[in-house]
């Protein structure tokens, strides 16, 4: 004689089967994939090398202070001369590319927050450090999810694009410290955020192009 199966615990193994199936069909992202083609363009600053930025940096730091009207010593104003003639030697346009660093500026900013909309409402899963927001005791309930150990409060925040906002129910317990590697798997939106986050002088808000309801989240082993 055959046992039944009550209806209610057929329904119940359903529902438990459900995240364990998406979970099977998560994909897995490397920050690289958090960028899209659009996001690019045609710095001209990146095609400076690292020398050539350093001496044009200069020189619109010394032209800024004479604009300004603030004194410029002969020192410095040496340096300036000696970095212009190295760069008209190098047939660097310099007056042309002083003319655009604001325009530069502003369309490297607004590219930094496209995010792939392809990828909202994904089940994502990816690598980071964790850096806390809140706690519930022990567990860490919020944090951004940053691809280096050092981001947002070290050093400049990555791009808005590279930083993914997180909020976990079941949260992930931690000794307290920052920057632990982890593996974050959930549901990804393409919403843009701001969290706050305080500093021993002060605080700041950082904003980020990615959220996720985290279903998992796992040391990085």
């Amino acid at each position: 004689m055959k046992a039944s199966i009550p209806l209610a615990a057929i329904v119940y193994g359903l529902i438990l089967a459900a995240p364990i199936a998406a979970a099977a069909n998560f994909q897995e992202l490397q920050w690289d994939d958090l960028v899209p083609a659009e996001a690019q363009f045609d710095d001209v600053f990146t095609r400076l090398t690292d020398d050539q930025l350093h001496e044009l940096t200069i020189v619109a730091q010394v032209r800024d202070q004479i604009e300004a009207g603030e004194p410029v010593d002969r020192e410095t104003r040496a340096l300036y001369l000696e970095m212009l003639d190295s760069l008209w030697a190098q047939e660097v346009e310099v007056d042309k590319l002083l003319g655009m660093r604001e325009a530069v500026t502003r369309e490297r900013i607004a590219k930094t927050f496209i995010a792939r909309k392809d990828l909202d409402g994904k089940p994502i899963r990816m690598p980071g450090y964790l850096l806390p927001l809140e706690f519930d005791g022990r567990k860490v309930t919020e944090f951004l999810l940053v691809p280096y150990v050092g981001a947002c409060i070290h050093t400049p925040p990555p791009p808005p694009n590279q930083i993914v906002h997180v909020r976990s129910e079941s949260g992930f317990e931690t000794d307290g410290g920052l920057y632990t590697p982890v593996w974050v798997s959930g549901l990804m939106r393409t919403k843009q955020t701001r969290s706050s986050l305080d500093y021993v002088d002060g605080s700041a808000d950082v904003p980020s192009a990615y959220r996720m309801e985290a279903v998992t989240v796992e040391p990085y082993e």
